[in-house]
């Protein structure tokens, strides 16, 4: 190899190298990064940092809020809790926090829990017969279920730290609702920060009064209400973009997800590919509806 392009491959060898060792302590530093530290773990041991991954599955509806949370020992609760969130995002059900359950759990996600007192949501498994699918729909709504009474919604902005002028949001979340509007009956219109608005849409940091305080980036990206609580908040320490690079987030992916859950729809762990999937990548867009979000929004409001 000629001394010239042994340097050129060196040197590439030595970014791509140091590129993946500050992503991995990126994610390792990151609000769901004590989840790696426990791979393997299994009923029986006391491993420090159980305690954490309890109050993690708490949260997000796997563990009861009523048992004690605050100890280290890998008990039968917390393997039915394993089980639950294996059984839940399809993984193989070990009980034991095997590398597919670990890597599922670390990554970033909507703050919205997966169950709620320990129940899960109301589940639909329907055959369309509408021409447009040929899927079985397995969307989730909350539980009631939750609905607007009305179709006509109004939204506006509130948030407590600033914006950057680069993501062009009243923009973005008017293409966001759009993507609802054209498979639904609903039409939203964007009101002035002082009115009464159906929804409010902001950005916040740490604990922000809703007793849901954000955790920083890579952990919980947003959270929103179902019908018609109606309030939609995004983290501001996440990294926003409106053409996302490998470490950001594309703002109108995620958007789209939290307005589902404003209009009543729930998580779809089996989906992956659905807009409802309760995790986010960096870098990727992810904005266009699956047949199961569609099939959702219409049969939760009779359109089917």
């Amino acid at each position: 190899m000629a001394p010239f392009k042994k340097t050129c491959f060196l040197f590439a060898l030595f970014f791509f190298l140091y590129a993946n060792s500050i992503l991995s302590q990126q994610i390792t530093g990151a609000p769901f990064g004590f989840i790696q530290n426990l791979r393997g773990c299994h009923k029986g041991q006391n491993v420090s940092g159980l305690h954490d991954l309890k109050k993690y599955l708490e949260k997000f509806g796997y563990l009861n809020q009523n048992h004690s949370n605050d100890d280290d020992e890998f008990d039968d609760l917390l393997e039915a809790a394993v089980k639950k969130y294996q059984r839940n995002y399809h993984l193989n059900i070990t009980g034991s926090l095997d590398s597919d359950t670990v890597n599922q759990m670390m990554k970033p996600r909507c703050g919205v829990a997966d169950f709620v007192n320990g129940t899960k949501q109301r589940s639909h498994h329907k055959h369309s017969h509408n021409t447009r699918f040929h899927t079985v729909g397995h969307y989730k709504f909350f539980s009631g279920p939750r609905r607007w009474p009305q179709s006509q919604l109004t939204y506006r902005f509130d948030s407590s730290v600033p914006v950057p002028a680069s993501l062009n949001l009243n923009s973005v979340i008017r293409q966001a609702f759009q993507r609802w509007a054209q498979v639904s009956h609903f039409t939203f219109q964007e009101v002035p920060a002082n009115s009464n608005a159906n929804i409010v849409i902001g950005f916040h940091r740490g604990s922000h009064g809703d007793g849901a305080p954000f955790d920083g980036p890579r952990g919980v990206l947003a959270h929103a209400n179902p019908p018609t609580a109606g309030n939609c908040h995004f983290d501001a320490e996440e990294t926003w973009s409106i053409n996302p690079g490998q470490t950001e987030l594309d703002l109108e992916s995620v958007a789209v997800h939290e307005i589902g859950h404003l209009l009543g729809l729930d998580h779809e762990p089996g989906k992956p590919e659905a807009i409802m999937y309760p995790t986010f990548s960096y870098g990727r867009i992810k904005r266009d509806l699956n047949a199961d979000d569609i099939q959702g929004i219409q049969v939760l409001y009779g359109l089917q």
